[in-house]
């Protein structure tokens, strides 16, 4: 079933009806080419609670596909807890990917990180360029997850900045290859309950240096292992973030 995201004023204040417009409607109507009778479901943007409202095409005229309610899926695919990928930007095109997986895998949110390892340095003109292009990249991987909510993809900043963005979140965790061994780091994940606030730190090529690890342990960021292989930048996060959906799914 295709999953689509509208604003509020799409939908009736009593949710039994919406209206597609714009670039959603021409996907519906002439790329898809649904028909009257067929089902989509939709989240509301402004809303973020994890709904999921499913409608009925009625009618597709000019202008719109209107749909008619046919139940409301209270307990959507939203993890229990938000994620934050506080992710070292790689190089080349390796963000989008990470972007992508990211939000299939159930992010919240994805923060830039400018490390002293970096490679790629991003300018203010091109990092609002990039962030523009990543955030649509984000918002199509919601689409196809159906997500309830587009994770939003923000600013570039310095590792010194996430930290402080971080620093009111349940738990921090930093993957670090002297980190303890692999049976600590399973008892820090198995320790995270449902509804944490949880940040993810990852660094880029050539990972983070011995100062941004230190930085990170005096504001209470937990150095853990992901097992005794080296993972490239774009794989660790996903490591991650695939052992806590798995944990606070389960």
């Amino acid at each position: 079933m295709y999953h689509f995201f509208v604003e509020s004023a799409q939908v009736s204040p009593d949710l039994k009806r919406v209206d597609i417009v714009g670039a959603d409607y021409n996907h519906i109507a002439n790329v898809l080419r649904m028909k009257v009778g067929e089902q989509f479901s939709v989240s509301i943007r402004e809303e973020n609670d994890g709904r999921e409202l499913f409608y009925e095409i009625e009618e597709i005229n000019k202008t719109s596909v209107v749909g008619k309610l046919c139940f409301v899926e209270e307990v959507g695919n939203e993890l229990p807890s938000k994620i934050y990928l506080f992710q070292g930007l790689p190089k080349v095109d390796k963000m989008e990917l990470i972007i992508q997986k990211a939000v299939e895998l159930g992010a919240f949110e994805i923060i830039p990180m400018s490390t002293k390892r970096c490679i790629v340095k991003l300018d203010a003109k091109k990092a609002e360029s990039k962030v523009k292009r990543w955030q649509a990249i984000a918002e199509a991987a919601a689409k196809q997850s159906k997500r309830a909510v587009i994770p939003v993809v923000k600013e570039p900043m310095t590792m010194k900045q996430a930290i402080e963005y971080a620093k009111d979140l349940d738990v921090k965790l930093i993957p670090y290859e002297l980190a303890e061994h692999i049976d600590e780091t399973k008892k820090i994940i198995e320790g995270i309950k449902p509804g944490e606030n949880i940040a993810v730190f990852i660094g880029p090529e050539g990972g983070f240096s011995e100062e941004e690890v230190a930085l990170a342990k005096e504001n209470g960021v937990l150095p853990i292992t992901l097992g005794k292989r080296i993972l490239r930048t774009e794989t660790a996060g996903f490591t991650i973030i695939s052992w806590l959906m798995y944990h606070l799914e389960g």
